[in-house]
């Protein structure tokens, strides 16, 4: 499978036209799709041969001239059905792009349709009432994760050969991880969102890209990570550093299961492991690493921003008796404590978040946290969530991907590299997480990993149900 970078070098040069990529992703995801129920809500077919062939008639608009691409639906995209996943909006044709979408536009990609997700992007597995299951290439019968569940497993089946995601709770990250593929997310600000509405308060979510290679992701990143000055906390454009041939002067801390704070699947530390030895082979120094504060303060925090972030966006839908009866319970669930919380409880919860956030960038000793991407490897496709994790209860629907918290509470930016399969033939990821504003060096270090490994390419799924 080529990645991204590959077909747009042949489209530039005029060894391959538009038509003849698009025709074989189309035919690809006929093939392909009805498998893995990845890609949805796809544009009429001559229309995007119109695109394409419009797209060999032109010259080029920029970086993604004539790259077929589909859009996770939770973005809204011009004349094409967004849905969210909700039957609230299953009928939902914008009339404008959204931010990101306008970007990747006019770098020139032809949208083709959507990704699956999550309702709302709640949880990570991605089923829906609209559009139905997304399942793991690897094994039909278990999950491929979420919320970018179905761009991961375009990416894994070369469906397609690049994606967006968004990032809330490891929505780039524990996806990617199951599926075999890169996802990174960005620090906090790089990608902007649409300045509407609030745009100080709530920093818990992003776009990001998701690819086979780190070079597709920094493609990508290019596009979207430019700043908007309609927004606070935009920062300067991202900028890739040069490659790197080694993880020399690297010094990367290792946090595990963080002391047993976090059940864990034994098997998923030991891939981990192994994808560090790999590291500690092209230079890098890897130690243990016990994180300056409690992790169970961070996961209070958590819930607290998160609950108030998501009343505070979707409380309409909730005081109106038509939507709220349409309402996933786990959504019902967040918005009753966001309206709950007090002006305290939201005040201490980012005094916690400012304290971590401190204690690491003030952190002398590691440049780079390792975690696991997932604390167990993906579960049975008709379950909404695991209730039970090496034996622990989970007392939330959330509360089995806990491991992706110290990242998404203080908006660093985290690369997930693949490290491996599990006895049952399941893919796994790592964490790799970096200073706020690292995201050059963090996807350089994982340029040198995959030179070395390049587990997307030399491990394919082979669809079995």
């Amino acid at each position: 499978m080529k990645d991204a970078t590959d077909l747009l070098a042949a489209l530039h040069s005029k060894q391959m036209s538009s038509v003849k990529l698009m025709a074989e992703t189309l035919a690809g995801i006929e093939a392909i799709n009805p498998t893995v129920n990845a890609i949805v809500g796809m544009r009429p077919v001559d229309d995007i041969m119109a695109d394409a062939n419009a797209a060999d008639a032109t010259a080029p608009k920029g970086p993604l001239h004539g790259l077929p691409m589909a859009i996770k639906d939770l973005a809204e995209t011009k004349g094409i059905r967004t849905t969210f996943g909700s039957p609230i909006w299953a009928n939902n044709m914008p009339t404008a792009d959204c931010l990101m979408v306008q970007r990747i536009v006019a770098a020139g990609a032809i949208i083709i349709g959507k990704t699956n997700t999550p309702e709302y992007g709640l949880g990570s597995h991605s089923y829906n009432p609209v559009y139905g299951v997304t399942r793991n290439p690897y094994d039909t019968t278990v999950s491929a994760g979420g919320s970018s569940g179905g761009a991961a497993v375009a990416l894994a089946t070369g469906m397609l050969a690049l994606a967006d995601g968004s990032d809330m709770m490891g929505s780039l990250r524990n996806p990617a991880a199951w599926n075999n593929v890169y996802g990174f997310r960005p620090s906090y600000g790089l990608v902007p969102d649409d300045p509407i509405g609030d745009t100080f308060l709530h920093q818990l979510s992003t776009n990001g890209p998701m690819a086979r290679s780190i070079r597709d992701l920094v493609l990508l990143l290019q596009v979207i990570g430019v700043p908007d000055p309609r927004l606070p906390h935009s920062v300067a454009p991202f900028e890739p550093l040069p490659d790197a041939t080694d993880l020399k002067g690297l010094t990367i801390g290792s946090v595990g299961d963080w002391g047993g704070y976090y059940p864990m699947d034994p098997e998923v530390l030991q891939l981990c492991e192994n994808g560090l030895d790999k590291m500690r082979a092209l230079g890098a120094t890897v130690k243990p690493f016990t994180p300056p504060i409690a992790p169970g303060q961070l996961w209070h925090a958590w819930i607290t921003l998160r609950s108030w972030a998501i009343a505070a966006k979707m409380a309409p839908l909730y005081h109106d008796p038509k939507t709220r009866d349409l309402l996933k319970p786990e959504m019902i669930w967040e918005i009753e404590r966001g309206l709950a919380m007090s002006a305290i409880e939201v005040h201490e919860a980012s005094v916690t978040r400012s304290s971590w956030f401190a204690a690491f960038a003030g952190q002398t000793d590691v440049d780079v946290m390792a975690l696991p991407s997932a604390q167990i490897f993906p579960f049975n496709a008709d379950l909404h969530w695991p209730d039970t994790v090496m034996g622990r209860n989970m007392d939330t629907y959330h509360r089995w991907m806990e491991v992706v918290v110290p990242a998404s509470l203080t908006g660093l930016p985290t690369l997930n590299v693949p490290v491996g399969f599990g006895a049952a033939g399941l893919p796994m990821g790592m964490q790799l997480i970096g200073r706020r504003g690292s995201d050059a060096g963090i996807l350089q270090i994982g340029q040198v990993y995959h030179d070395a490994t390049d587990w997307p390419r030399h491990h394919p799924p082979k669809i079995k149900g």
